[in-house]
């Protein structure tokens, strides 16, 4: 496997195992090591799994602003992208986003509602 990919699915793999900051550290390196035709994309994923990370370490605002920031920059992409059904993860983060809203801090985050990146 090239790296460029090896980079890609071990964050995949990282955030599917809810590892967000390692996840992060490997898309950070794809997105930074590599001027990738679709670093918007990749750009996203980082703001995703950072978006958790924050909900890890009680920053509900760190996390809010990180979860926009990536469905801003995922609703440039349609259909399959990467393996991932960018519809359904649209729909997902919107799900996040609610839930964002109505809790006061982060420690009542329904951590069933994280994307499945499927």
């Amino acid at each position: 496997m090239e790296p460029k990919e090896s980079l890609y699915q071990k964050g995949k793999k990282f955030f599917k195992s809810k590892e967000y900051f390692q996840a992060h550290e490997e898309w950070e390196d794809l997105w930074s090591d590599y001027y990738l035709e679709d670093r918007k994309f990749v750009q996203a994923l980082i703001q995703l799994s950072v978006s958790f990370y924050h909900v890890e370490n009680e920053n509900l605002n760190g996390a809010k602003s990180q979860l926009e920031k990536a469905r801003l920059k995922f609703m440039n992409f349609k259909n399959t992208h990467r393996e991932i059904d960018v519809e359904k993860l649209l729909m997902q983060i919107e799900k996040v986003s609610n839930n964002y809203r109505t809790i006061e801090k982060a420690s009542d985050f329904n951590w069933d509602l994280v994307p499945s990146l499927d």
